[in-house]
């Protein structure tokens, strides 16, 4: 359940740095902002398992956190294409 908690505070966070640094206005809420940090996590953690893999005894990969604000970015610049 902490993992739970914890994914949603980190996707936040990321979403939040990646909407601060991305320029141009994004009208999204906190579930949406949530959202897509949570989605660029997973794209950043997918992108940084192709180019280095993490020890086997680690519980997280080293540049987790960056990997998932630019995973974040990717995935606000996709939406708006999208929109």
């Amino acid at each position: 359940m902490l993992h739970v908690i914890w994914y949603i505070v980190i996707g936040f966070l990321a979403g939040l740095i990646a909407r601060a640094l991305l320029p141009g206005a994004d009208h999204m809420g906190l579930l949406m902002t949530t959202l897509v940090g949570i989605v660029g996590s997973v794209v950043g953690g997918f992108a940084g398992h192709l180019f280095s893999k993490p020890s086997p005894d680690s519980k997280f990969h080293p540049a987790g956190f960056l990997m998932s604000i630019v995973g974040a970015i990717v995935v606000l610049v996709v939406l708006r294409f999208i929109r």
